[in-house]
């Protein structure tokens, strides 16, 4: 005898996710992944908010892999 994974009422028992449930989430990774980029792409020279050369030397392989100058 075959059991069907599918209820007999069509279905499945999940339940579908608000967006309101999601935008808070969204929002902070959004922010995140902006901080990152900026880090990779902008820390350096006059627009540097960390003075050094620390944060260059952490993110100088990441920024030549997605190809922003920096020599």
């Amino acid at each position: 005898m075959a059991q069907s994974a599918v209820s007999a009422t069509g279905t499945s028992g999940i339940t579908p996710i608000s967006a309101k449930a999601i935008a808070p989430w969204a929002v902070f990774f959004g922010i995140l992944m902006l901080v990152l980029l900026y880090f990779v792409g902008a820390e350096q020279g006059a627009t540097a908010v960390i003075s050094g050369e620390g944060v260059h030397e952490w993110v100088h392989d990441g920024r030549h892999l997605l190809g922003f100058p920096c020599h």
